[in-house]
């Protein structure tokens, strides 16, 4: 039998991140059931990596023998290829001479070495415009000659192995992004993941995980109980009381204070405006109306001027001050450099508050989102909103979600100037029918084989008392679903 390739050199160094763990159950399971495994496994094989790099020292070393010392106890006495280091000179050569805009552009045997390098620097860097400066171009080479050495090695692997399906993270990061492109190449099944939305959950997908691909039929209706379970998650949702890869974003959550709504109580109408991170990888997927979304803030702003008698509240994701996760290109620092929030119909609220967005929702007249999921809970709770990107749930009809830049301003305008309208009924049905596809059927428990890792914030441990019979199809709904998806290509979907 033909064997299932795993690469994922984005999601750990120690000790064991949600994707890694996903990524090697999910092989596990397969060879429990009897699917032939292979691993392509980084052995110092990149100059510098995604985790490895150092974003305030780009001279940093990555920690590759701790790294390579964990891949060994894991991958013990199962069938690996090493991702050697390998050296470039032509390339590397090539690349000195060349600006930031030329590296961003750099293709090699028509391969987009610099797109795929200038996704992973943003997320390194934690900020969407980069700076032409000694530290980003180093990264951006290295990133580059990282993705040409794993391109060329996993090459020679797919040629040799002949697999029937590649399973990697994301596929978005330069050297998983390298893989897939070999699989698309070869026409190999690759299926990508990612974490699920619910906690200790994953998404599998044969498309690109983090644009969150769905298929979402026609004739797909929620039954009185599946309705009742999606009410009850909204409920706890609106609460706050939800975690998403593991982090709990609001500890606390805070209703309005009493200044906040006697503002409020001044304007004709109440206008929330979220934004999102700008380095997550969703972004790339996301820019199809504006370039960015501080292009789009800027429309924003325009409407703000010019509508005096409006209050439009500025909420910043809280992601962006996540600790150790700092964004370096904040809404927080937009607002500043344009003094948005001097004006006097403006009220910027920044990651550390713990306002309730749903209260803010709640007294809104309409809500402006970039791609955020929020905007989904906004229809839910009666409110229209207009996006001003691709959003996982704008794959069906759930919001205004205009094609030009044009087409946005107008419908801006015409929600600012016009009374308030009702929700159309379609799209409250479709963001029901999204959400719960999306909760319940997309995201694959892992909870039966993984707990906290107590040292680790954030990161995961194996059961201390798991059995490998927990990995046989009969005795796990999960390792069914994804034995069937990746061996007979049926949905990764549990049963609603």
């Amino acid at each position: 039998m033909r064997p299932v390739i795993f690469f994922n050199a984005s999601t750990r160094l120690q000790s064991m991140s949600q994707n890694a763990a996903y990524s090697l159950l999910t092989s596990l399971g397969l060879r429990a059931n009897g699917i032939p495994v292979h691993y392509f496994i980084c052995k110092a094989g990149m100059e510098r990596c995604i985790l490895g790099s150092d974003r305030d020292d780009v001279y940093v070393s990555p920690p590759c023998e701790l790294c390579t010392r964990q891949s060994r106890q894991v991958f013990s006495g199962a069938p690996v290829t090493w991702l050697e280091s390998r050296k470039y000179p032509e390339l590397k050569a090539e690349l000195q001479e060349l600006s930031l805009k030329k590296l961003i552009e750099f293709k090699k045997e028509n391969q987009p070495l610099g797109f795929w390098a200038v996704n992973s620097l943003r997320w390194v860097l934690r900020r969407h415009n980069l700076m032409e400066d000694e530290p980003t171009l180093v990264f951006m080479r290295a990133f580059i000659l990282g993705g040409w050495n794993v391109y060329q090695q996993f090459k020679q692997l797919i040629e040799r192995l002949d697999p029937q399906a590649v399973v990697v993270f994301n596929g978005m990061f330069y050297p998983e992004a390298a893989v897939r492109q070999v699989c698309l190449e070869k026409k190999v099944r690759v299926i990508t993941h990612e974490v699920g939305i619910q906690p200790m959950t994953g998404f599998f997908t044969d498309g690109e995980a983090t644009a969150y691909p769905l298929d979402i039929p026609l004739d797909f209706e929620l039954t009185p109980k599946m309705n009742a379970h999606l009410d009850e998650y909204l409920g706890m949702r609106f609460k706050g009381d939800f975690t998403m890869a593991g982090i709990k974003f609001w500890p606390q959550i805070e209703q309005l204070d009493e200044t906040l709504k006697q503002k409020m109580a001044e304007y004709k109408k109440i206008v929330p405006v979220f934004t999102n991170v700008i380095f997550d990888t969703s972004q790339v997927h996301a820019n199809t109306i504006f370039p960015t979304m501080f292009d789009w803030l800027e429309t924003v702003e325009k409407a703000v001027k010019q509508h005096p008698e409006i209050l439009f509240v500025l909420r910043a994701h809280p992601d962006e001050g996540r600790k150790g996760k700092e964004s370096r290109e904040s809404v927080a620092q937009w607002v500043e450099k344009t003094s948005l929030d001097l004006l006097p119909n403006v009220v910027f609220i920044d990651t550390d508050e713990m306002v309730s967005s749903y209260e803010l929702i709640k007294r809104s007249h309409f809500v402006l989102v970039y791609n955020s999921t929020i905007g989904l809970e906004a229809i839910l709770m009666g409110k229209n909103v207009i996006t001003a990107a691709k959003a996982r749930f704008t794959q069906i009809p759930t919001t205004i979600h205009p094609v030009s830049q044009a087409e946005y301003i107008e419908k801006l305008e015409s929600l600012l100037n016009g009374d308030q309208k009702p929700v159309p009924e379609e799209f409250i049905r479709n963001a029901r029918r999204f959400l719960y596809k999306q909760l319940f059927m997309s995201s694959l428990p892992f909870n039966q084989f993984l707990e906290v890792d107590h040292y680790w914030k954030g990161y995961v441990t194996l059961k201390k008392n798991l059995s490998p019979a927990a990995l046989i199809a009969d005795n796990s709904e999960t390792m069914k679903v994804l034995l069937e998806g990746i061996h007979s290509r049926k949905p990764f979907e549990l049963e609603p």
